[in-house]
C-alpha cells in the first residue's frame, strides 16, 4: 500500500480529513450523537447505549479522542467523555463553506 502523501496537502485539508475519517464509522456517529444528546460528560453509559462489546466501544472512543472530536477526563476510576465543540465547529465551518459555494455556483 502506498504512502498517503499528506505533506502535499494543507494543514487545514489534513485536519478536516482526520476529523471526517474519525466519523467514518456508524458506531462513532452513534457515540457522537449520544454524547450530544446527553448534554454533559458521560462516564461508562456509552457501552449500554450501543450493541457492541465494551472493548469495541473503547476502541471507537480512542479513535474519536485521537482525532480530537471528544475529550476524556478521568474521574475516579472512570473516564468521562464530552464532545470537543471546537472540532465540531471546524467540521461545520468546512461544510458550510462548501454548501455556500455550491449554492452560489451556476452550473449545468
Amino acid at each position: 500500500m502506498g504512502a498517503t502523501k499528506t505533506e502535499h496537502f494543507t494543514d487545514k485539508q489534513n485536519e478536516i480529513a482526520l476529523l471526517t475519517k474519525a466519523l467514518g464509522h456508524p458506531a462513532r456517529i452513534a457515540i457522537v450523537e449520544y454524547l450530544i444528546s446527553a448534554n454533559n460528560c458521560i462516564c461508562g453509559d456509552i457501552v449500554n447505549e450501543l450493541p457492541l462489546a465494551q472493548p469495541t466501544v473503547s476502541q471507537h472512543l480512542k479513535e474519536l479522542k485521537n482525532a480530537d472530536l471528544i475529550k476524556g477526563t478521568i474521574e475516579g476510576n472512570a473516564i468521562c467523555y464530552c464532545i470537543n465543540e471546537k472540532s465540531i465547529e471546524k467540521i461545520i465551518d468546512y461544510f458550510l463553506k462548501i454548501a455556500t459555494k455550491l449554492k452560489n455556483k451556476q452550473c449545468c
